[in-house]
């Protein structure tokens, strides 16, 4: 129960101020700091490869009701789906990314990092499934096999996870299709219905659509450029080597990339390719380096060398190490994607990695705000006592922790709704890390809202992580508290591009 000021009790927000937060805490974090889970140093860095889309080119939300858009008209017209569909507009604060689809169940649901589903972030269509029916579902559990319904890069083929920014329309479309068909009691394939979204989706990106909405209004659709450039720049004054690895076409990132830096950008990089086809780009050795000339047309000689200035298409991650040399730990690559961008790269060929992850800005704004602050810490005392106090087993107590309990619950609903109304946070359940965050920690040395974090560093500054303490420990280190706060290096110094 919430207690009651009286004259000798202190109100919540007294209690929680002067007992609970710890002294010198840092009370705000940095959106635009670079968070560590590995440590890393910068002066071992020689070499920096990027992703394009949503890494060096950050888009804005109007791009996803286009896409959205796009998609269910061609459902409607060309896979023939009942108008009614069109009825449907894109709504930005359904979904979340990280989230895992259930294709036989059509389920959308928030799974933690012990694959357990977060009760209260399942949804089929646009309603929310109840716990008790989704219990059910998975035989008296909320835990999912993901490991004998999903592979290693979560497409299935019987649970898909949504990685990448791109899959927010996706999951709207999908779940507002559902909704039309079970709210008119039509009959459906699920697994039918799920690939034809999907391939709707994928329409949009193969036939041009969203690079041609991009390339028709720059301005409108790309975000930051000039902080791009100024990174890019900054790491060539100082020696170092850059390469762009991309799935895009060299039109599309040409276009964009002369409007971030100018019609010279390719000098900045010593090694260009397009259209790799990642994920298979770091497995497969088949396929070979293709050299494009100025009007985006394939030549058909052997690739000996990847020469500077030069487009080069397709290839393997396997030539590209043979013909460059930059191994190890000495390439630190970055991309938004876990998996198709980074997974590969760590896992099986030691670079250093680092995510892009857009919408934690907008995560670490919410966490510096008083009602996270002052919810989040309420919760953890409300934790402690039922935890100390359970041993305790007569009426009143029996009492006393049920109300602990219920106020409990009401709060994580409170702190989960702060983030997404439907989902929460895309890092955390009430209380695990989700599984994207597990697979962020296991894919990326470190983390960032946008690449222009990097400007806020020196280009030799070491990131230490945070020595987390694990459950049989104890925290004995107050920079624990302060990492990542406001005071970030050289912060000012970059004022100019901000």
């Amino acid at each position: 129960m919430c207690p009651r000021k009286t004259a000798s009790h202190p109100t919540q927000e007294e209690l929680v101020r002067t007992y609970l937060l710890p002294p010198e805490v840092c009370s705000l974090l940095n959106p635009a700091a670079i968070y560590a889970n590995n440590e890393i140093s910068l002066r071992d860095v020689e070499v920096y490869g990027f992703d394009y889309d949503y890494t060096l080119a950050q888009y804005s939300d109007t791009l996803h009701p286009e896409i959205f858009n796009a998609a269910r008209d061609i459902l409607v017209e060309q896979y023939k789906y009942p108008e009614g569909i069109r009825k449907y507009d894109y709504n930005p604060s359904f979904a979340i990314r990280g989230l895992h689809y259930d294709i036989q169940k059509s389920l959308l649901m928030k799974i933690d990092a012990f694959h357990y589903v977060q009760l209260g972030t399942a949804y089929r269509g646009l309603q929310p499934v109840p716990d008790e029916e989704v219990i059910e579902l998975y035989g008296g559990t909320q835990h999912v096999p993901l490991y004998q319904m999903s592979g290693f890069y979560g497409k299935g083929p019987s649970i898909k996870q949504f990685m990448d920014i791109f899959s927010l329309p996706e999951m709207a479309l999908l779940s507002c299709v559902v909704d039309h068909f079970l709210g008119h009691g039509l009959e459906f394939d699920q697994a039918h219905l799920y690939k034809d979204v999907t391939d709707a989706i994928r329409d949009v990106h193969v036939k041009g659509l969203m690079y041609q909405w991009i390339a028709r209004d720059m301005e409108k659709y790309i975000l930051r450029g000039d902080e791009t450039f100024a990174v890019l720049s900054r790491l060539v004054t100082h020696g170092k080597q850059l390469f762009l690895i991309t799935n895009s076409p060299f039109s599309f990132v040409d276009k964009g990339m002369r409007h971030m830096v100018g019609p010279d950008w390719r000098q900045l990089f010593d090694v260009v390719i397009v259209q790799a086809d990642k994920p298979s780009f770091f497995t497969d050795r088949r396929k070979p380096f293709r050299k494009l000339d100025e009007k985006g047309s394939l030549h058909w000689d052997r690739i000996t060398r990847l020469e500077k200035g030069k487009i080069y298409r397709q290839g393997n991650l396997f030539d590209f190490l043979r013909l460059t040399e930059w191994r190890g730990p000495r390439v630190l690559y970055f991309g938004d994607h876990l998996y198709s961008d980074l997974a590969d790269l760590m896992l099986r060929h030691g670079w250093r990695t680092g995510a892009i992850i857009p919408e934690l800005e907008r995560e670490i704004r919410i966490i510096n705000t008083e009602q996270y602050m002052h919810s989040l810490t309420w919760q953890q005392a409300l934790t402690g006592l039922l935890e100390r106090m359970q041993t305790y087993q007569d009426a009143e107590s029996r009492q006393v922790l049920a109300a602990w309990m219920k106020e409990r619950q009401e709060l994580r609903c409170v702190t989960k709704a702060l983030f997404n109304a439907q989902f929460g946070s895309i890092f955390r359940t009430f209380h695990n890390p989700t599984y994207f965050s597990r697979r962020l920690v296991r894919f990326s040395d470190l983390y960032m809202a946008s690449l222009s974090c990097l400007l806020n560093y020196r280009v030799d500054f070491t990131f230490y992580p945070r020595r987390t303490p694990l459950q049989h420990e104890a925290p004995l280190w107050m920079d624990q508290l302060c990492t990542g706060c406001m005071k970030t290096p050289f912060l000012g110094d970059m004022a100019h591009i901000r």
